[in-house]
């Protein structure tokens, strides 16, 4: 619990930082957060350029709703991703539920981080199964899509898919099985 505590004090003061326009704290957010937005908005349009834009819309959003961040409903990451989630999801919606464009490869554009003890044939290996799962994933109707992502790339509980989506558990389950 000290820890959970010492986090939100640390958010709310990362906050405060950048309400007063404090621009290095305003970094350390986008700086923080700019991979998981960015990787998310790629998974829901499978274009490097219209990632790009709903990240920054996404980091927009943010900067002009930051005061509405309240620490004792919980950390700022996860008040973030759920601002992200809302507008990439809602853009998806918009868009027809249907990528913009495909053929642009994530690799391309992700991070990489290296690991000074990892295996080369490990590496490429990770990296072959990264390739079917975004393959497979894009095989999948749009409505098993955001399943699929929400609950395994995203972690999300069946209740903030439910949320989130606004459509019914059971609905939920059964996409995630059939997908």
């Amino acid at each position: 619990m000290g820890a959970s505590v010492a986090l939100a004090g640390e958010d709310a003061l990362l906050v405060r930082r950048c309400l007063a326009g404090d621009d290095a704290a305003w970094d350390e957010i986008v700086r923080t957060y700019s991979r998981r937005v960015y990787s998310l908005a790629y998974r829901f349009t499978s274009s490097h350029e219209a990632a790009e834009d709903l990240a920054q819309d996404v980091f927009m959003r943010v900067y002009r709703t930051l005061e509405q961040y309240d620490p004792q409903a919980g950390n700022l990451s996860n008040w973030l991703m759920r601002v992200a989630r809302n507008l990439i999801i809602d853009d998806w919606r918009k868009r027809g539920r249907t990528p913009t464009e495909t053929g642009d490869d994530i690799s391309d554009h992700e991070f990489h981080l290296k690991s000074e003890v990892e295996n080369p044939q490990r590496a490429v290996e990770r990296r072959e199964l990264g390739t079917q799962i975004e393959k497979a994933i894009q095989k999948l109707s749009p409505e098993l899509r955001v399943c699929i992502i929400l609950r395994d790339v995203e972690e999300l509980s069946y209740q903030e898919i439910v949320d989130l989506l606004k459509i019914p558990e059971g609905t939920v389950y059964s996409r995630i099985t059939r997908g």
